[in-house]
């Protein structure tokens, strides 16, 4: 077997026991053919050097990984969905495949998507279609590139089935996907376990959590407060780099937020084509529930669900002073999140609050472009001479502009070589605006042509390199 010495097999969940999760089968696919391996991280958890029959046997067939699980394990977990208790979910087309340490001893989770029925697919057929698999790497890959804390896409299998759905051309291709992740302990875990009033298993879950994701925790006189405090700063971030980003999640119910506020399950995402508060992901979020500019709202009551959940085992108090947090966390998050896309460093919360309300009106006053913006300006004063005679130097004018232009001038670069990057060479910035998407998408499904999507996975490692951002944020590798 190619298993590299850095693999660390350590299969943690699964120590919780059957109350937590069930041991399932994965279903036997017609066929198998190979459509992304996520090389880099694979040698950073060592499985880098597994050949190709190697892979399909793990990935495909998810056969067991050495010293790891026996057997793939679907998670219990409810949730709100679009604020309403749903008690019928869980994993329901995936499960938890293994679990290991990276090189910074982190555990991680290989977590599977589209891979049959589950006691908790109710009448669904459990599979994930290509298109789906497209958009989630799409989706990861862009996000990582662009500072967010990310699951990542780890692989994705073509399986050889025809799959009939509604909100795309059906029959549709189908496919399996394996994510790494930092954690799939949800909000909805925890809740699961409170709508069964046991807070024996809510304790169980936060000394797991504590113990495997908080060490420094493992003191802390008020556990479940505690990491509490913990979730509301990890989310807080997160959502902030979603604004950021400009990136719509579309479906922030609290079985799609976890313990370690990573980012994931990406549906109906969509990023922004320019700056819109009301912009909407999900065709079906028919209130704007989750659109970009109220998801600072959605992943605070997510939090107050969670709190709900820990007050089986915790300081019912406690648990909602730390609560009472969550708008300074957020403040302070979403100033750090925007200079990092700005590349400039901070003057004071003060200062860094008007640079950031002076950029918001000046791309509120016409639909410019906004991933467009924040390349051209990348390094602030250090970027002034390449937008301004760059091809968006048109809409550099009037008084908004003037306005965050001069704000934006009192700034230091942080970091200006990365200028000097091939990236910051290219006229528009990496895209990954619905037109794109669909555009690609569309030469895979008449075709059978991934030379656009290949060609969009370069762009975006091209960005992640220009922008490396990997040395500013907490908790990305």
């Amino acid at each position: 077997m190619a298993f590299s010495k850095t693999y660390r097999p350590d299969p943690e969940f699964h120590k919780l026991g059957d109350d937590f999760s069930d041991a399932v089968s994965p279903t036997e696919f017609p066929s198998h053919a190979p459509r992304f391996w996520n090389q880099p991280w694979a040698e950073q958890i060592g499985l880098g050097s597994l050949d190709d029959v190697e892979k399909e046997n793990h990935f495909a067939k998810f056969e067991p990984l050495p010293d790891n699980q026996s057997e793939p394990r679907a998670m219990r977990y409810h949730g709100h969905q679009f604020r309403s208790y749903n008690p019928q979910l869980g994993d329901g087309r995936g499960f938890l495949h293994a679990q290991m340490r990276d090189n910074d001893g982190r555990l991680l989770d290989l977590a599977t998507k589209g891979t049959g029925q589950t006691p908790y697919s109710r009448t669904a057929d459990g599979r994930l279609t290509l298109k789906g698999a497209v958009r989630e790497v799409l989706a990861a890959q862009l996000l990582e590139a662009l500072g967010v804390y990310t699951s990542k896409p780890f692989c994705v299998y073509e399986t050889g089935e025809a799959l009939v759905r509604h909100d795309e051309p059906s029959p549709a291709r189908s496919a399996v996907l394996t994510r790494l992740g930092h954690s799939h302990l949800r909000f909805g875990t925890f809740q699961y376990h409170a709508y069964e009033q046991r807070p024996d298993r809510i304790t169980a879950l936060v000394d797991h959590t504590v113990e495997n994701y908080y060490p420094a925790l493992q003191e802390a006189p008020d556990a479940p407060s505690a990491l509490l405090g913990q979730v509301v700063g990890a989310s807080a971030r997160l959502v902030a780099s979603w604004m950021a980003a400009g990136f719509v999640h579309g479906v922030l119910n609290t079985d799609n937020l976890n313990v370690t506020g990573e980012s994931f399950d990406y549906g109906p995402w969509r990023f922004l084509p320019h700056y819109e508060p009301g912009f909407t992901a999900a065709y079906f979020d028919e209130t704007g529930l989750y659109a970009y500019g109220r998801q600072p709202e959605a992943v605070f009551w997510a939090l107050q669900q969670l709190a709900g959940a820990l007050s089986l085992a915790g300081d019912r108090l406690a648990l909602e002073a730390v609560l009472n947090t969550f708008p300074a966390v957020f403040r302070s998050a979403m100033l750090d999140a925007f200079l990092s896309r700005f590349g400039v460093a901070s003057r004071g919360v003060e200062n860094d609050e008007a640079l950031v309300r002076a950029f918001l009106a000046f791309m509120h006053t016409a639909p410019h472009s906004w991933e467009g913006v924040l390349f051209d300006w990348f390094g602030g004063p250090s970027s002034r001479n390449r937008a301004m005679w760059g091809k968006r130097a048109s809409i550099y004018c009037g008084e908004a502009f003037d306005n965050w232009h001069d704000l934006l001038m009192q700034h230091d670069p942080v970091r200006a070589l990365r200028l000097e990057h091939d990236y910051f060479t290219v006229e528009d910035p990496t895209l990954l605006t619905i037109d794109v998407v669909e555009g690609l998408w569309t030469d895979i499904a008449s075709d059978d042509d991934w030379s656009r999507f290949n060609a969009q996975l370069k762009a975006i490692e091209l960005a992640r390199r220009g922008y490396d951002f990997g040395h500013e944020r907490v908790g990305f590798a």
